[in-house]
């Protein structure tokens, strides 16, 4: 299997249209290290706290989707083959409100300003607006409705409830909208990090572990139910939530966490499977990532069966951590290490071949480098997790580990873009034109 098999890399948007979310992203890491040595040990007490509430949405809104939603720009047409129409255009109608929105939420809720909080619900409903828009309408139309497609029809559906349960608590902080706030957080953080961000990795990894990791591929069976099956069961967890109904709440969180082990454990054995035996530096990200989903549903399922646990501030602290920075922030790591060298590589040979020679993939990201990187954001997690249960010591160490861990990943992946550019300037444009033509 060659790394481009099933891919339909002539519809590729260019490749700024991603490259803008990806090069933004790591500094979110970097703006919530610096918020964390700021605040310093208090930001664990609770995941109530103003500032805690700050951090978490710059790793969530600033890294997270920022990452997601820029991939799938780039997905939809070369993975599912349906083409997002005016691609720049509607980069720009997300990236920039997207950006400014993040950082005007995460200044309300430091500064308590109402009018940050109103500001911010403009801005995000109209980022999210057209990425929910441009998105549905795309993957409604995919030709095929594989596993792939199913998953992120899942994902994009997960996405629309976590985005307007959060305009909906936004209003409450903002103009004062009556609203359940203890339930809807719940609920919106559940459908953003198991609905969104699962589901979302899930429909990839189903694509991109075999063909980047040359491994069997994921179970048929497992693929076209997996989705589906997470979306009832939120819809009933929510709904028991809601009601009150705690036999209802336990059997739907036993049942998601069940959920998330086995597609956390079905992606750990298929790893194992490689065929290729050559060292990948990506893998570890895989590893940590799928080790710490385990993790979060293993101390989900004991949080039902152990009510002293759901008293405890600190687990809160450690389920989230294991499922923003531990799962998705590692696993979005790992990716964009994939994806960044492989678009410059693909699109200089589209600009490059036959006028200049072509750096391969390891060439425009050495795997050291990746490596390197690697061992730190291992530093940050574990010791993050440990300042959930010792903050007053890990807390700063913690920080200091985090935002290395960000500008060393933003200094990687600026480093390829700068590559890619200096590598474009270097032949000049006329040349550049007729070998497009002639290709």
């Amino acid at each position: 299997m060659t790394p481009t098999a099933g891919l339909s890399l002539e519809q590729a948007p260019p490749f700024s249209v991603p490259l803008r979310f990806f090069l933004a992203a790591p500094w979110y890491l970097v703006l919530a290290a610096l918020l964390l040595l700021w605040r310093g040990p208090d930001l664990f007490a609770s995941r109530w706290l103003p500032a805690t509430l700050a951090l978490t949405h710059l790793l969530t809104l600033g890294f997270m989707a920022q990452v997601m939603l820029g991939a799938l720009l780039q997905m939809l047409p070369v993975v599912v083959g349906v083409v997002v129409p005016q691609p720049r255009v509607i980069a720009v109608l997300i990236h920039v409100p997207l950006n400014m929105g993040t950082l005007m939420l995460a200044f309300a809720f430091l500064t308590s300003s109402p009018d940050g909080f109103q500001i911010a619900f403009f801005l995000l409903g109209l980022a999210f607006a057209v990425a929910l828009t441009a998105f549905h309408l795309a993957l409604w139309r995919a030709p095929v409705a594989s596993g792939t497609v199913i998953a992120m029809r899942c994902a994009l559906a997960a996405l629309l409830v976590t985005v307007g349960l959060g305009l909906l608590l936004d209003g409450f902080f903002g103009w004062g909208w009556r609203v359940s706030v203890v339930i809807v957080t719940d609920i919106h953080a559940v459908w953003g990090l198991v609905g969104w961000a699962v589901l979302l990795v899930a429909g990839v990894a189903y694509q991109v572990v075999p063909m980047f990791h040359i491994t069997p591929p994921y179970s048929p069976r497992f693929v076209r139910l997996f989705a589906l099956t997470m979306l009832v069961l939120l819809a009933g967890w929510s709904l028991g939530l809601w009601l009150g109904w705690a036999a209802g709440i336990s059997f739907f969180t036993l049942g998601l966490a069940a959920g998330i082990a086995a597609f956390a454990v079905n992606t750990l054995y298929l790893l194992t499977q490689r065929r290729r035996k050559i060292g990948d530096a990506t893998l570890n990200y895989w590893r940590v990532s799928m080790v710490s989903l385990l993790a979060a549903a293993i101390i989900g399922i004991s949080m039902r069966l152990m009510d002293s646990l759901t008293q405890a501030p600190q687990v809160d602290g450690l389920l989230g951590l294991l499922m923003i920075v531990g799962f998705s922030i590692g696993v979005i790591n790992g990716m964009l290490y994939k994806i960044v060298p492989f678009l410059a590589w693909f699109h200089l040979q589209a600009e490059l071949l036959g006028r200049a020679k072509v750096p391969n993939m390891k060439q425009l990201l050495p795997d050291v480098r990746i490596q390197r990187q690697g061992w730190v954001y291992v530093m940050a997690l574990l010791l993050l997790l440990v300042a959930t249960v010792y903050p007053t010591v890990f807390a700063y160490p913690a920080a200091l580990a985090l935002g290395i861990n960000g500008v060393w990943l933003g200094v990687n992946l600026a480093g390829v873009g700068q590559t890619y550019r200096r590598l474009l300037v270097s032949v000049p444009a006329s040349a550049r034109s007729s070998q497009a033509k002639s290709a």
